[in-house]
């Protein structure tokens, strides 16, 4: 039978509490992180990359705030956010989940993908809530369907993704699935399922892009909201890079290990350079625009006062 997990030795366990009995598993790591995320970290490269990958989960923890202030107060978010866009950083947030527990990523992944999901939760419930509001319930039957099965689905998702319990399991050393020359069904499946988040991640702007260009306009987003997450993006990537050193032997398979991860950060992070333009542009787009208004209006102004 294949082992579950490091075992605590039955005479500690009758001598010891089992939380002294569990800082035996890791006496020379860091102690904060080892009660936090039970990831024994032994040298500065982990402990930085557990610490970047922390700010990591800040910056997509505060990310969503700023739009659904901007959302809240337009009552538009309708119009200004691609559906396209929040349905695929939700698959690609859940296929990310899904691929980061099969595989056993590292802890501070697998705690990222569970604050991804509970803020599309949130920003897709905001969006269905203004739909519905703008629509005044008519004629949006297919609408409150949708809504009602989104709320299934977020029970169900609460239900599936305690923390604590995922993190009772990681105790079974992902780094030595690093090791492994060979991978079951299970982990494949997780392999798919990362390179699966990372075509989502990849596919979502591609919708806002495309909407941002209908309209010529970045109004009712804010763009917080995607400078957080390329901000969050780059330390999630900066995270697994920096543990790359700390790694003694089998460097490649380290990569090809969190390769999807490393597709989907960094290269959404090159996307949202061209929405930063998008913004950039709309705003002296809309900056002009007023000015020249300003303009034509002034004269209209001056005759009136003549006259």
């Amino acid at each position: 039978m294949a082992d579950s997990g490091p075992r605590f030795p039955p005479l500690l366990g009758m001598n010891m509490s089992r939380t002294e009995a569990r800082q035996l598993l890791c006496p020379d790591g860091s102690p904060w992180i080892w009660q936090l995320l039970e990831q024994c970290v032994r040298n500065a490269w982990e402990y930085w990359s557990v610490v970047i990958g922390l700010v990591s989960i800040g910056c997509f923890l505060f990310a969503a705030l700023p739009q659904l202030y901007v959302a809240h107060k337009n009552g538009r978010v309708d119009q200004a956010l691609s559906l396209g866009f929040l349905l695929c950083w939700l698959g690609g947030d859940f296929t990310n989940f899904i691929g980061c527990y099969l595989t056993k990523q590292l802890p501070i992944q697998i705690i990222t993908a569970i604050f991804y999901v509970n803020m599309d939760i949130i920003m897709i419930s905001q969006f269905a809530y203004y739909k519905l509001k703008n629509k005044k319930m008519k004629g949006s039957g297919s609408l409150k369907g949708f809504c009602i099965g989104w709320v299934v689905l977020c029970i169900t998702l609460s239900v599936i993704l305690p923390s604590q319990l995922l993190l009772r399991n990681l105790e079974r050393n992902a780094d030595l699935e690093v090791n492994q020359n060979s991978l079951g069904i299970t982990e494949m499946s997780g392999f798919i399922c990362g390179y699966v988040s990372s075509v989502f991640y990849l596919g979502s702007r591609f919708p806002q892009l495309h909407k941002n260009f209908q309209r010529k306009s970045t109004e009712g987003t804010s763009y917080m909201l995607f400078a957080l997450a390329m901000l969050g993006n780059f330390t999630y990537g900066l995270s697994l890079v920096l543990k790359l050193p700390a790694v003694q032997h089998n460097k490649n398979r380290y990569i090809l290990h969190h390769l999807p991860w490393l597709i989907g950060s960094f290269g959404v992070l090159v996307l949202d350079f061209f929405m930063t333009a998008q913004f950039i542009l709309y705003r002296k787009h809309k900056t002009t625009q007023s000015h020249l208004l300003a303009l034509e209006v002034e004269p209209l102004l001056v005759d009136e006062v003549e006259t």
